[in-house]
């Protein structure tokens, strides 16, 4: 090993400043790690770090070449390139490291003395931000750098992070309980405010009047204005707690299409907050969409809203909102959208004594539509008697026919597998649907199972809900008594591998249609889906989608915290890149799809891509682990 002379300590740090965490360091960090750094050459062949040689010496940083890490075998499980570094796991926790690491070529290697290692962690907080939140802290490195790629940088604090109580900069406008309607509109006259929030003697809010509601409730009916006013508010008013985020209050009023939010601390009232409140940017109106979905009188406009949608989406995505935010609030959207073309076509309905419930499945399902996402969905229902039920299939199925043909109007294509309400294999009753789980779980083949796997992320979007929480319900009991559908489940999953390569950082498609490609769904977040899906199932959680389902079901299965969170980054950073891909697309107006050239990405990018490809390897492994023993 040969020591970095002090006249070259300078050409190191630029050497080290190409690759993060690096590049963020503080400069004297950075001297003094060169400063103690050594250099070690490996042969191609040869071993650098071994299980067997205890708690490891060194911190290794490649500087060229590249270094493999598999198990005695031989058998390659991820391959580190230049800028990258390892045993991090290992000298963080004081064990050895749990695969040999060997020279995949001709390599040279940064050495750090574990005691030097120790020591840079205390000095340096990216340093240590970065060895133990790994792949988040490269994660807000690469959303720094989309921010600045569309050039729309949000403010310094983070507009949709900033908190609540940040937000709450004036005094709320509140009456209580049994005061007059007079003096109510006087208090919002005389503060130029859009609403009132009623409270109780204890200031906890009970109710809300808005201006909306004065027109409606008060003025053309002509009611008294010493009426109480409880007896116009809007009760139960939607509130959020101060230690919440703006994010939080514009996901709340995109799904109850209201105007305004109370917030609250210890249950009391602290401030009423606006959309106009809540963003400077003026393009974004989550309101405005909702509220014109909700007035929405006929299919055309229902296609404007459609359109508005997608341009949110791409207005959001610019101005650097993270994957989880805007998947659900594309969905949310999109529910809104949905319910409206249901009502609008099931307002002439007649079918007395009939139960029905519409279902959303796959991506839709889970709340993780992207900007390319065609429709899965499904209907149950229930007769009272049986003589008519294949009559009642028809007109559920006719019915369901304009659905789908009026969503696919409004932007979401018709299902290529014919996964849709109108087809009468998904237009069933409850014991129907039993029926059709229970061929499943019981007896379904690895192909059958492959491709019924969404049906298993299915989520009640309109009529009665109760249909579909009794068949979740009563899912949950069926799959914990059938061990051999889980591990049939799990096979399905381990047969997706993540694309990491051995020669190349990564195995890219062969397919003539989408060359040089990886596949970012399914390659890329279906194996989180897959194993998502796989251990709510098994720990009998209720939860659709695929972080939450990691979150709830991982704990309950007491997975590491830490593990976990990687999980859900990796997901939430493939998602981004899906969002980000096809925004691209739309924008030269290609049809959208998730095929991605990776030669096209940042080095940050890639190399974010594929530690979150190991994570989906490090998810498949514990798979393994737990069904194919």
């Amino acid at each position: 090993m040969t020591t970095i002379a002090p006249a070259l300590i300078q050409a190191t740090v630029d050497d080290l400043r190409r690759h993060a965490p690096f590049s963020e360091m503080e400069t004297p960090h950075l001297e003094w790690m060169a400063s103690r750094l050594g250099l070690a050459y490996y042969p191609s062949g040869a071993v650098v770090l071994d299980p067997e040689a205890g708690i490891p010496g060194w911190f290794y940083l490649v500087k060229q070449g590249s270094v493999e890490a598999g198990d005695a075998a031989k058998v390659s499980v991820i391959r580190l390139l230049a800028g990258e570094c390892f045993p991090l796991g290992a000298l963080l926790s004081g064990r050895a490291v749990a695969n040999q690491f060997r020279a995949a070529e001709d390599s040279f290697c940064y050495q750090l003395a574990n005691a030097d290692f120790q020591a840079l962690l205390e000095k340096s907080t990216v340093f240590r931000d970065f060895c133990t939140r790994r792949i988040a802290s490269l994660l807000e490195q690469s959303q720094k750098a989309v921010q600045s790629e569309y050039a729309l940088r949000q403010e310094e604090d983070a507009r949709l992070e900033r908190s609540l109580s940040e937000l709450c900069t004036r005094s709320p406008i509140s009456v209580t309980q049994g005061t007059p309607l007079r003096f109510a509109l006087n208090a919002m006259s005389a503060a130029r405010v859009g609403s009132v929030a009623v409270t109780d003697h204890d200031q906890r809010p009970i109710g809300i009047l808005t201006l909306k509601d004065v027109l409606s409730r008060v003025t053309l009916p002509g009611l008294d204005l010493d009426t109480p006013i409880e007896h116009v508010m809007t009760a139960g008013p939607v509130s959020l707690p101060v230690q919440g985020t703006a994010r939080d209050a514009l996901l709340a009023m995109a799904r109850h299409n209201i105007h305004h939010v109370l917030i609250v601390k210890d249950g009391r009232l602290q401030c009423v907050l606006s959309e106009k409140d809540l963003f400077a940017l003026k393009r974004m109106s989550v309101q405005g969409i909702t509220s014109a979905i909700t007035r929405a009188a006929d299919l055309n406009t229902l296609k404007q809203s459609g359109r508005d949608i997608a341009s949110l989406a791409h207005s959001l995505l610019a101005q650097g909102v993270e994957a989880e935010t805007l998947t659900e609030l594309i969905a949310t959207l999109n529910d809104h959208l949905t319910r409206r073309l249901i009502e609008l076509e099931t307002a002439t309905l007649d079918l007395p004594g009939v139960r029905w419930c519409w279902i959303a499945l796959g991506s839709e399902g889970r709340m993780e539509q992207t900007l390319a996402t065609d429709q899965d969905n499904a209907l149950i229902f229930t007769v009272a008697d049986e003589a008519v039920r294949e009559t009642v299939r028809g007109k559920l199925m006719e019915t369901a026919l304009r659905i789908n043909n009026g969503l696919d109007a409004c932007g979401f294509p018709l299902c290529k597998g014919g996964i849709m309400a109108s087809n009468p294999k998904w237009c069933m009753t409850e014991e129907e649907w039993r029926g059709q789980f229970s061929r499943w779980i019981d007896s379904g083949g690895p192909e059958e199972l492959l491709n019924a796997s969404i049906f298993f992320d299915f989520r009640a979007l309109a009529g009665e809900e109760a249909l579909a929480l009794n068949l979740r319900s009563w899912l949950a009991s069926k799959v914990r008594t059938n061990p051999r559908f889980l591990k049939q489940m799990a096979q399905n999953s381990l047969r997706n591998a993540p694309p990491l390569g051995l020669v190349r950082d990564f195995v890219l498609s062969e397919d003539d249609a989408h060359p040089h490609t990886l596949d970012l769904k399914l390659n890329g977040a279906t194996p989180f889906v897959d194993g998502a899906r796989i251990y709510a199932l098994a720990s009998g959680q209720p939860v659709t989608g695929t972080a939450r389902r990691l979150f709830q079901a991982g704990r309950n299965l007491h997975f590491p915290d830490e593990e976990i969170k990687s999980w859900v980054q990796a997901f939430h950073f493939i998602q981004l890149l899906r969002l980000r891909h096809q925004h691209t697309q739309q924008r030269q107006g290609i049809e959208p799809d998730n095929y991605l050239d990776p030669d096209h990405l940042s080095v940050l990018d890639r190399r974010i891509l594929k530690e979150a490809f190991r994570q989906a390897r490090k998810l498949q492994a514990r798979l393994a682990l737990d069904y194919e023993r």
